[in-house]
């Protein structure tokens, strides 16, 4: 094929709906709305500063400076942490003011506490409360315009299905049922020799090649939705020549991994994980986690030292048991150890000595235990278990030996979740309410094993910002 049949088709191939930054995959629209609502902030303090003295002295910018960023920085991570950045069209126009009164709520009494502790970010009350209230309306404005009033940002992904079987079925499910993500399927092209599930609406002609369907349908992606590719059942030849002109071609695992954030076992082969990039471990990594683990549980330790206080107070009161709960639990290459909890259930909670999943409303929590469970305040003391290197901040959460042994037996793969270091919140538990049955086990591991191939930093990071959201929601919690 000439060159010049191929460049005009992948210049004017939209960029897709995802972009993914150190492992991890993040919607382009969450990113065009972080750029346009972060510079709306940077300029807010210009402006307060402009109606409170009707101007800008220059020599006040490399003060100014400095201070926008950190506003803008911090009112960020606010909303991200409140959850304005995920992205849900269901979600009602009130719901989201609410959000931006409780993340502006967060983020201007830090700020101003930021101005005590860095005295060279001050601007003054008047500019700052300016500052706070221009960048409060115009956030507003453009949130429910970009989320509620227009599509402004989103690219459809335009794909097309190659097997007509029951994983295709699968993904036809998923993305019709879930609205918010960017995919258009625009239709399904079977294999010979297999078994037909899908809608016959969404097949397309039989006659109708690979190459023709890319064309006339403006395909922009391939996904390959069968597991068997041996023995020359897919069109490799067609496959080539789309993959030439710059149609991504992507299998299964892949494709859940990027749209979903977590690895389907039902689509996972070991050597997809052996080969594939990712599940990178080494010194320097291990070295920056286990700094970020004692900064962050060190600061958090400190700062929740009040909470810790009255909690135990709270607990001794009630009486019926000790403050704290000790239980085994399995940790990094399959070690047991033992997890510290504030004690929420009665102590007579596996009376009979067999373990037992917390269910919805269980009868064996206590009053105050309920409350801790909700706020997630019974996790503090686990911080000693990450101080003391048993634990990460972010990771895996531990189960106990009974459940692992148990689960390990019943799903793929379920030992992986060992290879890194277990933790007090997680990609699973911010991406999953609390697990309390078989199938909620192989659902968590998903994502699990998505955390475990593409853990950074950065990740950990994300993690702790969605951990607040699920906090302030009380997600998932019993």
């Amino acid at each position: 094929m000439p060159l010049v049949a191929i460049i005009p088709h992948e210049i004017f191939l939209p960029t897709s709906n995802v972009i993914r930054i150190f492992s991890h995959y993040i919607s382009v629209r969450i990113i065009f709305a972080m750029l346009i609502e972060g510079t709306l902030l940077f300029v807010s303090t210009f402006l307060g500063i402009s109606l409170r003295f009707l101007s800008v002295p220059e020599i006040s910018l490399p003060h100014i400076v400095p201070t926008a960023l950190l506003f803008t920085l911090l009112m960020i991570v606010s909303m991200s942490a409140v959850g304005l950045y995920h992205n849900d069209h269901r979600e009602s126009l009130r719901v989201t003011v609410h959000k931006i009164a409780i993340a502006f709520g967060l983020g201007v009494p830090v700020m101003s506490l930021l101005f005590y502790l860095i005295p060279d970010t001050y601007v003054g009350r008047g500019v700052f409360a300016l500052a706070s209230l221009i960048a409060f309306l115009s956030i507003l404005l453009t949130h429910i315009l970009f989320f509620h009033w227009t599509s402004l940002g989103v690219i459809k992904r335009r794909i097309l299905l190659l097997g007509g079987g029951q994983d295709a079925q699968t993904i036809v499910d998923i993305f019709e049922q879930d609205k918010k993500h960017a995919i258009d399927i625009v239709g399904i092209q079977p294999l010979q020799g297999q078994q037909i599930v899908v809608n016959s609406k969404r097949i397309l002609p039989i006659d109708m090649s690979i190459n023709e369907a890319v064309k006339r349908y403006d395909v922009h992606e391939i996904i390959i939705t069968t597991r068997e590719q041996r023995g020359g059942v897919l069109p490799l030849r067609q496959l080539l020549d789309c993959k030439l002109r710059g149609i991504q071609v992507v299998d299964l695992s892949t494709f859940f991994e990027r749209e979903l954030g977590q690895i389907r076992l039902e689509t996972l082969k070991a050597s997809w994980l052996i080969f594939g990039d990712g599940c990178r471990q080494g010194l320097v990594r291990e070295t920056v986690k286990r700094v970020f683990d004692l900064v962050v549980s060190s600061t958090l330790l400190l700062l929740t030292l009040p909470i810790t206080i009255t909690t135990a107070f709270l607990i001794a009161m009630e009486g019926g048991g000790s403050i704290f709960y000790r239980q085994e639990r399995v940790g990094l290459g399959g070690r047991i150890f033992e997890v510290l909890k504030f004690r929420s259930m009665r102590s007579d909670a596996e009376r009979d000595g067999k373990p037992q999943w917390a269910s919805s409303n269980d009868s064996r929590v206590t009053p105050i235990g309920r409350f801790i469970r909700r706020s997630r305040i019974d996790e503090i003391p686990q911080i000693i278990n990450v101080l003391r290197g048993e634990m990460s901040f972010v990771g895996p959460r531990p189960e106990r030996p009974f459940f692992v042994q148990q689960l390990a037996q019943e799903i793929p793969f379920y030992a992986a979740r060992h290879s890194v270091k277990p933790g007090i919140t997680g990609w699973a538990q911010v991406r999953y309410p609390y697990g309390a049955s078989l199938d909620d086990a192989v659902q968590k591991l998903q994502y699990d094993l998505y955390y475990v191939k593409n853990h950074t930093l950065f990740l950990d990071l994300l993690v702790l910002i969605e951990t607040v959201q699920v906090v302030l929601w009380g997600k998932g919690a019993r």
